[in-house]
């Protein structure tokens, strides 16, 4: 059996259009004939990014629980059952819940492509620099001889700001590990480090990012900064993040 393609929609930050881009393909690819399936979209909330999917076919995804909150992951087996042409599985830099098959989804689209099934996926340039694995992944694709692995950039052109949140966490000792998983599994990008916290920035809906706060130990938060993007801007200039460590 001939191995998947792998084509990838790289972008700078959330919102340039990445998940559309792969959308629209996809429907391109569908409207020639060939048979694609919704392994996992990522849209935020946007309306114009759920409109794309249109007729797709969306293959169910798998419900999980983690620390008393209820997430959803790509259902690789029912994906893997279904065995479409091409899936489109956002977000291949994703850390899967707890409990999940793999711990990272480029290991879910790995079994994909293994199973001769081509994939359309996207990822942030911001989450590059914890992908040292998914490189060494993409070398042993390239060994197997996958035909086509494709990058497109959409770094240019306007992109949509969503909510942002600055939430500084303690962080020491067995808890620390922890808490790195958790700002994993929500996104998140770990903006400093002391011997004793974490600052974490997350984006994303109001709901999403309530869900990391009630998911964190009672007396874990330090600070906490929410709001829309220009107006956290400012009130950052304004020198109001009080948090302390």
């Amino acid at each position: 059996m001939a191995r998947g393609q792998l084509r990838v929609y790289l972008g700078a930050a959330p919102g340039v259009g990445k998940t559309y881009k792969m959308l629209e393909e996809g429907r391109r690819r569908q409207h020639r004939g060939t048979d694609v399936v919704v392994g996992f979209i990522e849209s935020h909330g946007r309306p114009t990014t759920e409109a794309m999917i249109g007729d797709l076919e969306v293959v169910p995804r798998k419900t999980m629980s983690y620390k008393a909150a209820t997430f959803t992951e790509m259902d690789i087996d029912a994906v893997l059952a279904r065995r479409p042409q091409v899936a489109l599985v956002d977000e291949l830099a994703h850390t899967n819940v707890p409990g999940s098959r793999n711990a990272k989804r480029w290991q879910d689209i790995d079994e994909l492509l293994d199973a001769g099934i081509t994939v359309l996926s996207t990822v942030n340039i911001q989450h590059l620099e914890s992908l040292n694995d998914v490189v060494e992944q993409i070398t042993k694709q390239l060994n197997k001889l996958v035909e086509v692995v494709k990058v497109v950039d959409l770094t240019d052109g306007n992109h949509i700001e969503r909510e942002l949140m600055l939430v500084k966490v303690r962080a020491a000792g067995k808890d620390r590990d922890e808490m790195k998983r958790l700002a994993d599994i929500f996104r998140g990008r770990i903006l400093d480090v002391t011997d004793k916290s974490y600052t974490i920035e997350l984006t994303g809906t109001g709901e999403k990012l309530d869900a990391f706060l009630q998911a964190i130990e009672p007396g874990v938060i330090l600070a906490a900064l929410q709001a829309e993007v220009e107006a956290i801007e400012e009130q950052l200039a304004a020198g109001q993040w009080m948090g302390k460590a």
